[in-house]
């Protein structure tokens, strides 16, 4: 079988939508704009709190819980993965390097390399700001592959594959390159116009925790990045 599974989408409240679900697992469509997970200052509007109320089915006093596998920022829209059990949990991270995670992203400017593998250690400065680094010591090994997909005259679209898992490892390495990902406030251009980060989490694929039976989810692209890069008829 190919992995596909293919289910009727659950809606809950401020645009998360269920894409798969069992007593394991649940697999959602993030939209842009929602946390990952609570802060000191936003505990409430989060798909971790969402998830969460929603698997208690509104009983206060339940104990029932989700737990975080991987994050999102922020204004990265798309695919999620959630485990259900401790014990899930803890056979996905453990399998997490096997775990194939596919983005999309509109980029300023054209690269010079249609396909390459950017490589740099990332390090986190006190502000919370991730930066590269040469030095093994201060920072950890980051690796993202990339593929032009398309061109316009300002933008770039290109396909994007972790092949390790850094926090805002993609943002930091394409403004590396002088490619910044349009809508990028913190590490890109800070007054682009665009309304937010074009950066989609398209496809995960992994081993089900439970039955090891191969596993792919995929996110439908956002409207705004058709905006961004128009159709594919003049685009190279």
């Amino acid at each position: 079988m190919d992995g596909k599974i293919h289910t009727p989408r659950k809606h809950l409240s401020r645009g998360l939508e269920i894409l798969y679900e069992d007593r394991d697992l649940l697999v959602i469509d993030k939209p842009a704009g929602l946390l990952t997970v609570g802060t000191k200052d936003h505990k409430i509007k989060t798909a971790e709190y969402i998830l969460t109320d929603y698997v208690r089915k509104g009983v206060l006093k339940s104990r029932k819980r989700i737990f975080v596998v991987h994050r999102l920022d922020q204004w990265t829209s798309g695919v999620m993965l959630f485990a259900k059990t401790e014990e899930a949990m803890g056979l996905l991270k453990a399998r997490w390097r096997d775990t194939e995670k596919k983005y999309i992203a509109v980029v300023h400017g054209h690269p010079a390399k249609r396909e390459g593998v950017i490589t740099s250690y990332l390090a986190e400065d006190k502000a919370y700001d991730v930066y590269s680094t040469t030095d093994a010591a201060k920072g950890r090994l980051a690796r993202t592959a990339y593929k032009v997909m398309k061109e316009t005259k300002r933008f770039s679209l290109l396909e994007i594959r972790l092949l390790t898992g850094r926090k805002n490892q993609i943002r930091v390495h394409l403004a590396d390159e002088g490619h910044p990902i349009v809508g990028d406030r913190k590490y890109g251009k800070i007054n682009d116009g665009y309304e937010r980060l074009a950066l989609h989490s398209q496809t995960i694929s992994f081993k089900h925790p439970a039955t090891g039976e191969p596993m792919t989810f995929e996110s439908k692209v956002p409207n705004y990045f058709f905006k961004l890069i128009g159709n594919t008829q003049g685009c190279s």
